[in-house]
């Protein structure tokens, strides 16, 4: 690309994007209602200072705020795509907390989840920074390995079956780096996590689709052959984009990346006659090539041109990619029965979903409760078009496997006392 591709082009208007912060409790992962946001512009120190209240489900509303245009998003540009906002907390009972550099983008809607701590003696302030995106900041390049990893039975590994973790072990910094923290992440914050710093939620559904695919079968790989354990570390995957993938503690994910790693949760890329999730290794297309590899900023425009996410795969990986589902999720108390379950369903499935909601129900009022009877009646129907619209889902008052799958995850979290504690 000439160095003075971008020069002289004039500043294109700015647009609008949205923003929800939802504030829980770090220790038990219930909602923290009452608590005062206050939300400010990185950059300028005069800009207007919004106020917002979270409601009882520890959510603001969903408020608009300026955004760049969408083209330096949707189209490689030098110019920052997404604006940086500083989000300060304070609740009653709580330390106070900041997030410096929320995302926002043009055209969707940014979700910051902050974990609240309880107060203590010390009041400490806990303050998280999110660092560049990768499109826009600069990263080591990917380091180049084998995507089928040899493997051998140690009494850890199941080569039998691939199985989707509860949590993944995320070691932030590079493997040598004693000094880094691990975090305990679920896996599915995870992923929602690196494609909100790998791609941007304004390109097209089949972008999105293609790298979040490669997103969770390269990590499935790292969980599938113990990469590290193997080498004697005690983590699943690092933050260093030299090794692996990138991922930024506390930082904001995207609403249409969400959507797309709830539909997609437990998919993953492989080969014919080969166990193991392939690793798929891309990088943008631009600032780094890739020969044989995907491109990101490749996937996008492959996606306006109307190709479709396994195309874009193939395109990028050979005809002989497949999209493979893992046949267990750990961690999730009742599997997806495989089809959904709507007003007049009965059964046991309908009432391990009941009991489910009534638990959640005991930490997000907003949720009726309702009788745990197996019979999907108008109560549930209204208890799960409420749950629908608390969590950001479509509210259809139907669980397909979108719904389903939150529903367990929610429900596992707000019914242990404390994550890995």
């Amino acid at each position: 690309m000439p160095e003075n591709e971008f020069e002289n082009t004039p500043r294109l208007p700015a647009e609008e994007g949205w923003l929800q912060v939802r504030l829980t409790e770090a220790r038990t992962m219930k909602p923290v209602p009452g608590a005062e946001i206050e939300i400010s512009y990185e950059g300028d120190p005069d800009s207007e200072i919004r106020r917002y209240t979270t409601d009882e489900s520890g959510m603001t509303e969903i408020f608009t705020l300026p955004a760049p245009a969408e083209l330096y998003s949707t189209q490689f540009s030098e110019e920052q795509p997404y604006a940086e906002y500083t989000i300060r907390v304070r609740a009653e009972g709580y330390e106070d907390a900041e997030v410096a550099g929320t995302e926002i983008l043009p055209g969707v809607t940014a979700i910051q989840e902050i974990r609240m701590q309880e107060a203590s003696p010390e009041e400490q302030f806990e303050r998280i920074v999110i660092g560049p995106h990768t499109l826009f900041g600069t990263y080591p390049p990917k380091i180049a390995e084998e995507e089928i990893k040899p493997t051998s039975e140690t009494g850890e590994i199941v080569l039998s079956r691939v199985v989707i973790p509860e949590y993944v072990i995320v070691h932030d910094g590079v493997p040598t780096d004693s000094s880094a923290q691990n975090y305990w992440v679920r896996f599915k914050d995870y992923i929602k996590n690196v494609a909100s710093s790998e791609i941007y939620a304004t390109w097209t559904d089949a972008a999105i689709r293609a790298n979040v695919l490669a997103i969770m079968s390269f990590v499935l790989n790292r969980v599938y052959t113990e990469w590290y354990r193997n080498k004697g570390y005690d983590f699943t995957i690092t933050s260093s984009t030299a090794f692996d993938q990138k991922w930024i503690q506390g930082r904001n994910i995207f609403q249409s990346i969400s959507d797309v790693v709830d539909e997609m949760y437990g998919n993953y890329l492989s080969r014919p006659n080969v166990k193991q999730p392939i690793l798929t290794q891309y990088c943008d297309g631009r600032r780094v090539t890739c020969p044989n590899w995907m491109s990101q900023w490749g996937a996008q425009s492959l996606g306006e041109r109307g190709y479709s996410a396994i195309e874009i795969l193939r395109y990028y990986y050979g005809d002989n990619m497949y999209i493979n589902t893992a046949v267990e999720i750990s961690g999730v108390p009742s599997s997806w029965p495989g089809y959904e379950l709507a007003e007049g369903a009965r059964g046991a499935k309908v009432q391990q979903m009941q009991e489910q909601l009534n638990v959640i129900a005991g930490s997000y009022p907003a949720i009726p409760r309702i009788a745990a009877d197996g019979i999907y009646g108008p109560a549930t129907r209204a208890a799960v078009e409420k749950f629908q619209s608390v969590f950001g889902l479509p509210v259809t008052g139907t669980v397909n496997y979108q719904t389903w799958y939150k529903i367990s995850e929610i429900y596992v979290g707000v019914s242990r006392i404390a994550e890995l504690s």
